[in-house]
C-alpha cells in the first residue's frame, strides 16, 4: 500500500525527463512575453508612418498591452489557483493566440490597441500559470534552478525574436508579418502544453477536485513513480480567496514582494526599454543601431538568469536566493550608475563614446538586472504556498507591470527637463536599491502549506 504524500516525492526524487520538459516548455512560454514586448518596440515606427499616428497616440497604443497585463496577472493568476494551472495556460495562450492574429489584422490605431489589451491579459494570466508550473514540477533541489530557467525565456526568446522581427521589417517592409507570425508561434505551443503538460501535481493535492486522486497517479506514473493509494489525509481546508493575500497571515508578504518587484522592475524597464532612447538622445547613435543594442541587453540578461539559478545551486549551503538576488540587484543598480556617467569614463576628448563600448555597458548592467528579476521569480515561487501561488505571483507581477509604465513615463519626463544623464541615471537606479531593503525584511523560508 502506497501512502506516500506526491508531493514530497516529487521534491525528494531526481526530475525526470517529463519535468525537464516541462520546464523547458515554461522557457518558452515566458518568452512569448519578451517577444511581445519587442514586437511592439519594433514595429512603433511602421505602425506611426502607416496611420500618420504622432508621439502622444503612439505611446498610448505601446502600452495597451502593459495594462492588459496588470489586469490579467491578477485577475487569472487567481483563476489560476481556482481552476488549476493547466487549464489556466491553455486559456491563455488561446486568448494570445487570437488577440495577436486579430493585431496583424487591425486596420485602425483603435482596434489595435484593443487587441493589444486582450492580449496583455493573456499573457498576464499566462506568467502566473508558468512560474507555478515551473516550480511545483521541479524537486526542492532545483526549483530556484527551474524557475530562473524559466524566466530566463523573457529575455532569450526577445533576444532571437528581436532578430527576426527586425529581418521581417527589412525585407517585407509589413509590420503586420511579425505579429502574425508571433500568433503562429503562440499558437503551436498549445498541443505542446495539451500533451506534455499534466496538471500541477501540488495543486491537485491542495485542490482535490474530482477525479483528481487518478489524474495524479496518471502524472506520477509519467513521470517514473508508482501511484498512490490515496491522496494526503486531512489535507487543508482553506481554499482560494484572494484576500488571503491580504489576511494576517500572508499581507506582510504580500507588500514587501510587492514592493521589491515593482521597484526593482523600475530599474529594469528603464534600461530595457530606454535603451535605444537613450542611445539615440544621449550618445547620438543612429536609431537602428541603438535600438541594435537592445537585442544584445536581451541576451545579457539571458545570461544573467542562468547564472543566478545555477550559483543557487552550488553555492546553496552558503548563501540562499535571498542574499544572490540582493547581491545581483546591487550590482545592476551599480552598472545603471556606470553607464549614466558613460562619457565621463570611456568617452574620448569631445565626450563621444565607441558604440562597442555601450553595447557591452548595457549587456553587463541587464546580465545583474535580469538576473535580479530572475531570484525575484524564485522568491514568489517560495513564499507563497499552493492556494496561492499563481495569484501571489500573478498580483506582484501587476504591480511590476505598474512600476514598468512609470519608469517609462518618469524617464520621459526626467529627459525632458534636461537633465544631466549621470543624473537621470542615479534617479532610476534607486529603485533597485530599494527593492534590496525589501527583500532583506522578506522571510524568504519555503512557505508552509496551512
Amino acid at each position: 500500500m502506497n501512502t506516500a504524500d506526491p508531493r514530497q516525492t516529487l521534491a525528494n526524487s531526481p526530475m525526470s525527463v517529463l519535468q525537464i520538459i516541462i520546464v523547458a516548455l515554461t522557457v518558452g512560454l515566458n518568452g512569448l512575453d519578451g517577444f511581445d514586448v519587442l514586437s511592439i518596440s519594433f514595429s512603433a515606427n511602421s505602425i506611426a508612418k502607416e496611420w500618420g499616428l504622432n508621439d502622444a497616440v503612439l505611446g498610448f497604443v505601446q502600452t495597451m498591452e502593459l495594462f492588459g497585463m496588470v489586469i490579467g496577472s491578477i485577475v487569472l493568476g487567481g483563476v489560476a489557483d481556482r481552476y488549476g494551472r493547466r487549464n489556466t495556460t491553455l486559456g491563455c495562450l488561446v486568448v494570445m493566440t487570437f488577440g495577436m492574429a486579430m493585431v496583424s489584422n487591425s486596420h485602425s490605431w483603435e482596434m489595435l490597441s484593443v487587441w493589444r489589451v486582450l492580449t496583455g491579459l493573456g499573457i498576464g494570466g499566462l506568467l502566473a500559470s508558468t512560474n507555478a508550473l515551473a516550480a511545483e514540477f521541479s524537486n526542492s533541489r532545483r526549483k530556484d534552478l527551474s524557475v530562473s530557467l524559466m524566466s530566463m525565456g523573457y529575455p532569450l526568446v526577445g533576444f532571437i525574436g528581436g532578430i527576426l522581427a527586425a529581418w521581417a521589417l527589412r525585407e517585407y517592409g509589413n509590420w503586420r508579418y511579425i505579429f502574425g507570425g508571433g500568433a503562429v508561434v503562440t499558437g503551436c505551443f498549445i498541443p505542446l502544453v495539451y500533451f506534455f503538460v499534466p496538471e500541477s501535481v501540488s495543486w491537485l493535492c491542495r485542490k482535490q477536485p474530482a477525479g483528481a486522486l487518478e489524474k495524479v497517479n496518471a502524472a506520477l506514473v509519467r513521470m517514473g513513480h508508482a501511484p498512490v493509494d490515496s491522496l494526503p489525509a486531512n489535507p487543508p481546508g482553506q481554499k482560494f480567496n484572494l484576500s488571503d493575500l491580504f489576511s494576517k497571515t500572508y499581507i506582510r508578504t504580500t507588500i514587501l514582494v510587492a514592493a521589491a518587484y515593482f521597484l526593482h522592475i523600475g530599474t529594469f524597464y528603464f534600461l530595457l526599454k530606454g535603451t535605444p532612447r537613450l542611445g539615440f538622445v544621449f550618445f547620438d547613435y543612429p536609431i537602428p543601431q541603438a535600438a541594435g543594442a537592445l537585442g544584445w541587453a536581451n541576451l545579457g540578461g539571458a545570461i544573467g538568469g542562468i547564472v543566478i539559478g545555477l550559483l543557487a545551486v552550488m553555492l546553496s549551503r552558503f548563501i540562499g536566493m535571498k542574499g544572490l538576488t540582493i547581491a545581483f540587484l546591487l550590482l545592476g543598480a551599480a552598472g545603471i550608475n556606470f553607464f549614466g556617467n558613460l562619457h565621463a569614463i570611456a568617452g574620448d576628448a569631445n565626450g563621444n563614446v565607441m558604440l562597442s563600448q555601450f553595447v557591452m555597458t548595457v549587456v553587463v548592467t541587464n546580465f545583474f538586472l535580469n538576473g535580479g528579476v530572475s531570484g525575484l521569480y524564485s522568491i514568489m515561487a517560495k513564499v507563497f504556498p499552493t492556494h496561492l501561488r499563481a495569484v501571489g505571483t500573478g498580483f506582484t507581477i501587476g504591480m511590476g507591470r505598474l512600476g514598468s509604465i512609470l519608469a517609462v513615463a518618469l524617464t520621459g519626463i526626467l529627459i525632458k527637463d534636461q537633465l544631466p544623464f549621470a543624473t537621470i541615471a542615479m534617479i532610476m537606479s534607486v529603485g533597485s536599491v530599494l527593492s534590496c531593503v525589501t527583500i532583506w525584511m522578506l522571510n524568504t523560508d519555503e512557505a508552509k502549506e496551512h
